[in-house]
């Protein structure tokens, strides 16, 4: 089944072919580490994440790079606030990001490249711009892009460069020829953090480390462009204006972007209090309750995150657990082994390869949660069969790869641990059996009064969090 994906270029769905037969160079924007990441940045994450395990599913050889923008004018002020040096505020928050994503089951980047580390490569392409007349060196010690140079200037984003210009306006200490034009070096004369060149000491503008790492690691022209909403313009496109003046080729044959989050259905902003960082959320949710939730809508859509839908999140997650329970499922089936013949496996494929629609992919996974149901009401092989095969399919998501009791049981730090409530179910049983019953009445109260359900049965008593 061929895949078809939104291109926000051509602003329509087109089927993907590889520049290379099996193999997809995708790119995708990461981030700038000077905070602890955001639900925002989970949203790119979660959502590229599911977009790679399919494709691989697929067949296809991925070679993901996601880069980190590790020295930019944000890290620098936040570095002098704290007075530390710039690299230790920033090794410290890409240490944390890695964290957030390992909770998130978030699979790392094949390849995961610095700014810092492609100095030399951006200052070669700076200097093609210069050689072509694409750029040039400003009064001030500045290098410009000079967006007029670029005629195809706003293809991404559908801005034209005349609306661009008004409005536009230059600052007091900049020497640009046209409003438009942006930074692809910026001069340092403060003893500052720096980096020589051939037109003095700076550091990079932040578009241009993008252009410098993608084209680095994946080549001139490569097969997918990801990143957040608010990367279209100006970062992606000034991209775009950059690399394939530099290169005089194509620079992304597919751009994709994920869709904008928000907070009771506001914009998410410091200022309204409404700001929420991963592990901030992963305090109080379970991290495939938040990675369900970040699925549960089109990666192009708005999220509206809320403290309702992550509830609906968990109990969507609880109601497959409970179907597993008690069944010994296995080893996961790889993708392409599973049975094409299959009504929910076609109906699932048919969902991802159309623009990797996982909230009608997730739908097939609910009707077969009901059939597994009354497969295990009414007996038989069948059971065991679509158990393995549900949770094959939910392994392309990153979602049912934990036990039952593993989801079922988990809790946060300031729950009961697991441990004391074996203890008490114990002591519960030993009541009923010297016909305690009313202690056996108050263990099993004063366990629901803290979020823990018991659930008997002929083969003894379980336990889950409410």
């Amino acid at each position: 089944m061929t895949i078809q994906i939104y291109n926000t270029l051509s602003r329509s769905k087109q089927p993907l072919v590889p520049l290379l037969d099996g193999k997809i160079n995708m790119y995708v924007c990461g981030m700038t580490v000077y905070d602890y990441c955001h639900l925002g940045h989970a949203r790119v994450l979660v959502a590229f994440d599911v977009i790679t395990r399919y494709l691989r599913a697929k067949g296809f050889d991925v070679n993901y790079v996601r880069n980190i923008t590790d020295i930019d004018d944000k890290i620098l002020r936040r570095a002098e606030e704290n007075d530390e040096p710039y690299e230790v505020l920033t090794e410290r928050f890409i240490q944390a990001m890695h964290e957030d994503a390992a909770r998130l089951d978030i699979m790392p980047p094949d390849q995961e490249p610095r700014a810092t580390a492609h100095i030399g490569d951006i200052l070669a392409m700076i200097g093609q711009l210069l050689e072509k007349g694409f750029a040039y060196k400003a009064s001030n010690g500045d290098v410009y892009y000079r967006v007029t140079a670029f005629a195809d200037y706003g293809k991404l984003s559908g801005k034209k460069p005349d609306e661009l210009l008004s409005g536009a306006r230059i600052a007091v200490d900049e020497a640009k020829e046209d409003p438009r034009d942006f930074a692809l070096w910026k001069a340092v004369a403060d003893g500052g953090v720096s980096w020589p060149s051939p037109w003095g000491d700076g550091r990079p503008g932040w578009h241009i480390e993008c252009s410098a790492m993608s084209t680095c690691c994946l080549g001139d022209t490569f097969d997918i462009h990801g990143g957040g909403p608010d990367l279209v313009f100006p970062h992606h496109e000034n991209e775009i204006a950059q690399s394939e003046a530099a290169t005089g080729k194509q620079y992304a044959q597919t751009w994709m972007h994920a869709g904008a989050v928000r907070v009771d259905n506001e914009k998410m902003s410091k200022s309204l209090g409404n700001f929420f960082t991963i592990r901030e959320i992963l305090d109080k949710y379970h991290p495939e309750v938040v990675r369900y939730f970040l699925i549960s809508s089109h990666y192009r859509s708005a999220i509206n995150y809320s403290e309702d839908n992550l509830q609906i999140a968990k109990q969507n997650l609880e109601r497959f657990y409970h179907a597993f329970k008690g069944l010994d499922v296995g080893e996961v089936i790889p993708y392409q082994s599973l049975d094409r013949s299959d009504d929910y496996v076609q109906r699932f494929d048919a969902a991802m390869a159309d623009d990797f629609n996982a909230p009608v992919a997730l739908a097939v996974l609910y009707d077969m949660v009901r059939e597994l149901n009354s497969a295990r009401e009414a007996g038989g092989d069948k059971l065991a069969s679509l158990a393995i095969t549900l949770k094959s399919l939910a392994a392309t998501l990153g979602i049912l790869q934990l036990s039952a009791d593993a989801f079922l049981q988990a809790g946060s730090d300031d729950h009961l641990a697991a441990a004391d409530i074996e203890a008490l179910i114990l002591e519960r049983v030993q009541a009923k059996k010297d016909r305690l019953f009313s202690r056996a009445d108050e263990i099993r109260d004063s366990l629901k009064d803290q979020g823990v359900i018991l659930e008997d049965s002929r083969e003894g008593t379980t336990w889950r969090r409410a």
